[in-house]
C-alpha cells in the first residue's frame, strides 16, 4: 500500500463497499437537514457514471422526473447517504451511459441482467407432505346407535 492510500484509509469517514455498477437502478437513501430537523430523502435512478478517485469516489444517478430528466451526483464517502439499495441489474457494455440523456421513453430503458448471481433474495416455498385424510371414528361410550 503506497503513501496516498493510507492517508485516504485515514481520512475516510465511511467504509462503504461498492456494491453497484454502471447500469443498475438504485435507491440512495439521502440525509436533508432542513434547520434543526433532519429527515432521509429516497432518490430512486439509473447510475450512469461512477468516478473512481480514491476517497472522492463518486456516482451520478439520472432519473426522470415529471418529463425532465434529473442527475445527481452523489459523493460514495459521503457521511450523508445512510444507505444504498440495488433495485436491479442492468446489462450494458458501457462505461458510461451519458447517451441515454438524448433518449425517452422505451429506447432509454436498459435490458435487465438475469443469473445466479442477479436473483433476488426470495422465500422458498416449502411442499408439505400430503396428510392421510381423517376418518370419523366412533366414540366409546357414546349415544352411537
Amino acid at each position: 500500500m503506497n503513501i496516498k492510500e493510507a492517508v485516504e484509509k485515514e481520512l475516510m469517514p465511511v467504509e462503504r463497499a461498492l456494491t453497484f455498477e454502471v447500469g443498475d437502478t438504485v435507491k440512495v437513501h439521502y440525509k436533508i437537514i432542513e434547520g434543526t430537523r433532519e429527515r432521509i430523502q429516497i432518490y430512486e435512478g439509473l447510475v450512469i457514471a461512477i468516478d473512481n478517485k480514491g476517497i472522492g469516489k463518486s456516482f451520478t444517478v439520472r432519473r426522470i422526473s415529471y418529463d425532465v430528466g434529473v442527475e445527481r451526483i452523489f459523493p460514495l464517502y459521503s457521511t450523508r447517504i445512510a444507505k444504498i439499495e440495488v433495485m436491479r441489474k442492468g446489462r450494458i457494455r458501457r462505461g458510461k451511459l451519458y447517451f441515454l440523456r438524448e433518449r425517452t421513453g422505451k429506447s432509454a430503458k436498459l435490458k435487465e441482467r438475469r443469473g445466479k448471481a442477479v436473483a433476488r433474495t426470495t422465500i422458498p416455498k416449502t411442499v408439505e407432505p400430503a396428510a392421510a385424510p381423517k376418518t370419523a371414528e366412533p366414540v366409546e361410550g357414546g349415544d352411537n346407535a
